[in-house]
């Protein structure tokens, strides 16, 4: 199964870990949430990424952030350097929710379905007739995948 760690700036990651478990609440012992503080050293940041990392304990994890190139960004692309984790940037709740949904798949799998759902996520919304928004985009893999 592979696990869930958010890297974002303070309060971002643990916001979204609160709005995941309002949805799955099972999921808590595979999605770890943290907070980079402003003024926090990044080696600071990076230390407790890995006591979170270890905490895990899963052999594949999934290492979500908020921009790149800012702080969480770096941290985390040092913590996954030569670990059995992916790192993905511009994480939003549609990605997260995706991820956590097929948590079961290989970690591959669970990088595509975060990505596809991160992007299918984000839409102008029509204001008139519903039937003017599109459901679903063709890239996704499963046809039997639920709306986020």
């Amino acid at each position: 199964m592979t696990s869930i760690l958010l890297i974002a700036h303070a309060p971002l990651a643990h916001a979204l870990r609160e709005c995941v478990l309002h949805v799955f609440p099972d999921c808590g012992d595979s999605v770890a949430a943290l907070d980079v503080q402003p003024n926090m050293p990044p080696e600071e940041s990076l230390a407790q990424a890995r006591i979170l990392l270890g905490q895990l304990g899963a052999h594949s994890t999934l290492v979500l952030t908020d921009v790149f190139g800012a702080t969480p960004c770096n941290v985390a692309q040092r913590l996954v350097d030569g670990v059995g984790a992916r790192l993905v940037t511009g994480v939003n709740l549609p990605m997260l929710l995706r991820a956590v949904t097929y948590r079961a798949e290989p970690l591959d799998a669970v990088v595509n379905r975060a990505v596809v759902g991160g992007t299918q996520g984000v839409m102008q919304v029509a204001i008139a007739a519903p039937q003017n928004q599109n459901r679903r985009n063709r890239h996704d893999q499963d046809h039997h995948d639920h709306q986020q």
